[in-house]
Parts: C-alpha cells; sequence; structure tokens
C-alpha cells in the first residue's frame, strides 16, 4: 500500500513539474522539448564558423556540434551563401536586368521602349496595380486628387499638359526611380509590373 502511495505521489509531482515547466515568467523562459525542432539552425550568409567545436559548452544540437558552428557542410568550402558564376549578370525570372539608370538620367530613360505588349489582359492588370500604388495619390482617373494627393499637394495630373505627351520610358522610370516629390518605388513594384502600370496609364487613363 505504502508503494502504491508512493508511486502516486511520484507521479503526481511529475504531473505538476510539467506544468509548471510549461509557463514563462521573468527571466525564466521555460522549458522546450525537442528544442531543435523549434529553433533551426541558423546560417550566416557572409560568414561561416567552420570550427565544430565553437560553442560546444552551450550547445544543445542534435548533431552533437558547437553551438556557434555554423557552415553549410553541402556547399563548397562550408559556404553559406553561394557565389555566383564569374562574368554573369543577375536577371530575375522574367529575363529583365537590374535596371542601370540614375535618377538624373530621364533623357535617356524616355528612349526606352516596352518590352511588354499593350495587351487588354495586360491594361486590366495595370489598372489593378495602378489601384493598389498608384490611385492613393494620383486619384483613381489619374487627375492628381487622391485622398493622400490631396494632404501632399502637387501631385501630378497625368491627363493635363505636358504629362499627356510624355514617352512610356519616362514615366517607367520615375516610378522606378522617383522624381520631385514623388518617391522611387523601384525596391516595391518588378519591373513587369511597372511597365503593366505605364500601358495602363498611356491606354486608359490618358485616352480617357
Amino acid at each position: 500500500m505504502k508503494i502504491k502511495q508512493y508511486l502516486y505521489t511520484i507521479a503526481l509531482a511529475g504531473f505538476a513539474f510539467g506544468v509548471a515547466s510549461c509557463g514563462a515568467s521573468g527571466d525564466h523562459p521555460g522549458y522546450e522539448y525537442a528544442p531543435q525542432m523549434y529553433n533551426s539552425v541558423a546560417y550566416e550568409p557572409l560568414s561561416q564558423i567552420q570550427n565544430e567545436e565553437e560553442g560546444s559548452w552551450l550547445s544543445s544540437r542534435e548533431d552533437g556540434k558547437g553551438e556557434f558552428f555554423n557552415s553549410n557542410t553541402n556547399n563548397p568550402h562550408g559556404m553559406n551563401m553561394r557565389e555566383p558564376v564569374a562574368n554573369t549578370v543577375p536577371r530575375n525570372r522574367d529575363g529583365y536586368l537590374p535596371y542601370r539608370l540614375k535618377t538624373f538620367e530621364l533623357e535617356k530613360a524616355a528612349e526606352m521602349q516596352s518590352p511588354i505588349e499593350a495587351t487588354d489582359e495586360v491594361i486590366a492588370e495595370g489598372r489593378v496595380l495602378y489601384t493598389q500604388y498608384c490611385a492613393t495619390c494620383h486619384g483613381p482617373g489619374g487627375e492628381g486628387d487622391g485622398k493622400a494627393g490631396e494632404v501632399v499637394g502637387g501631385v501630378a495630373n497625368l491627363k493635363g499638359g505636358a504629362y499627356i505627351d510624355l514617352p512610356e520610358g519616362h514615366i517607367f522610370h520615375v516610378i522606378m526611380k522617383g522624381k520631385g516629390r514623388m518617391g522611387a518605388h523601384g525596391s516595391q513594384i518588378p519591373q513587369e509590373r511597372i511597365w503593366k502600370i505605364v500601358h495602363y496609364v498611356k491606354q486608359e487613363i490618358q485616352k480617357q
């Protein structure tokens, strides 16, 4: 009987410990079961620690290596980020090269022609993209009367004056690099999508 009570006591104490260990408070983060399932080994893209014993005093890794070892053993020389092939130029999945023109090179940009044909589908996609990125300032009809445009002031009316005759390359460049109060959007919108916006502006907004 005493053995049975003893086992119950141990089981109850174990259960209480398990429940208590699930909580985290103060400087105590609690306990983790199989921490490697939650905290993956971080690979540093520009530096590697190749000493497998580095941080062994702290390690909880299942592979037995030190906590700070972070080289990718599957790549040559333990590199984490593979270097591009020599003498190659990066392109995106659609084959576009990086955009090299500087902000001030508007005249050269104006000579560019869109590599995308202005089909009905492209213009329809451009309408959606214009609504997402441009209508807030330029307004749904391109008249510079968007809600944010009213606050900022001085937003271009794409239907008026010299804006009607702007080459498509000029519009593309301004979206990419910015001009005046308009910020650059090249880091937010891929080139292909910018050309679709340009087609929508030229084929729909400026012909209404």
